[in-house]
């Protein structure tokens, strides 16, 4: 039996009790594959990656070392909140190490999304490697990979195109030294939720808005520029911040801010001014294997562009995408 392909008898875990035994067979299996040695977590602060975090505690305690990377792909406050969680609140063992620059320099120029994603996944391998080299006893590599991931990164049949490779499956350099300890590789989404809830995991974290592993990468068009990573940083900010103002924070599973490597013309001051737009995208969905549009009221909008187009410099439209999944991906690369 292939251990990528989820078995037509596994069940859903849709309440306590399922995801209790999930857990229960998730830590043996765990401590199982590891032994005495330890696990390096690469620990984003998303909803998969703290839901792996917490059964690999419950599983080998202090053999977890967690690894925080910020890319300089990380949305406004969310490296600091990712610090102050974990390192603070939860006492893990967390390494924090910026590697913006070295990330940025990587990407320069590079304007291919499958190329984006496989430079950010073999740059976070290569920069486990160096931590794992000032540590003893690192063996494995953790990783909060679900199901629509290894779906949408793998030929399904004959003939079919992969969607979209994920930098922690199809990123994956082949000579990788780690042996992967995956947990929640053959879970949907809503069904890590409940897992995470009954770990004890705080609702806020359990039900964080998913966050692609390349980031904003995957959000800023094209080749990235600073400038450019600045603004759809900016702007996202606003769109959050507005979300939460009107209620729609809980609403909406995901939301989220494009900006496209065009410009057009715009008016600034009574004067010519060429900027980007900024793209809204806001999807519901339960296992994100497909996907419907939320309709934001016109007021609400109204706000946005107002906030985005006169706060943040660069920007002079705001546009809404209304296009589901299928035929649109959630993200646009």
């Amino acid at each position: 039996m292939d251990p990528n392909v989820r078995p037509d008898s596994m069940e859903r875990i849709t309440n306590f009790e399922l995801a209790n035994k999930f857990i229960e067979e998730q830590v043996a299996a765990v401590r199982a594959q590891v032994g005495d040695k330890k696990v390096l977590l690469a620990l984003s602060g998303g909803v998969d990656s703290s839901v792996v975090a917490a059964l690999l505690i419950k599983a080998i305690g202090k053999q977890l070392v967690c690894v925080h990377v910020n890319h300089g792909l990380m949305r406004k406050g969310e490296s600091e909140a990712v610090i102050d969680m974990f390192g603070k609140t939860l006492e893990a063992n967390l390494v924090y190490i910026d590697a913006t620059d070295r990330y940025l320099d990587l990407l320069a120029g590079v304007s291919d999304p499958e190329t984006k994603r496989k430079i950010i996944g073999k740059e976070f391998i290569e920069i486990f490697a160096e931590e794992a080299r000032k540590l003893e006893g690192i063996s494995f590599l953790a990783q909060g990979t679900i199901y629509p991931d290894i779906l949408e990164s793998v030929k399904q049949a004959e003939g079919k195109k992969a969607v979209k490779s994920h930098h922690n499956v199809g990123g994956l350099p082949e000579d990788l030294k780690f042996e992967l300890v995956e947990p929640i590789k053959l879970l949907f989404k809503d069904e890590v939720r409940v897992v995470g809830e009954a770990l004890g995991l705080p609702h806020a974290m359990v039900y964080r808005q998913p966050f692609p592993g390349p980031g904003l990468g995957v959000r800023c068009l094209g080749a990235i520029t600073r400038d450019r990573l600045h603004a759809l940083r900016e702007a996202d900010a606003i769109l959050r911040e507005e979300f939460a103002n009107c209620g729609l924070a809980e609403k909406v599973w995901q939301y989220f801010v494009i900006i496209p490597d065009i410009k057009s013309v715009g008016v600034k001051d009574e004067s010519r001014y060429e900027g980007w737009p900024a793209i809204i995208r806001a999807v519901n969905t339960k296992d994100a294997m497909t996907a419907t549009i939320e309709e934001i009221p016109y007021a609400v909008l109204h706000k946005i562009v107002n906030r985005i187009t006169t706060e943040v410099e660069g920007i002079n439209r705001v546009l809404y995408d209304l296009s589901p999944k299928p035929t649109g991906t959630i993200e646009w690369e």
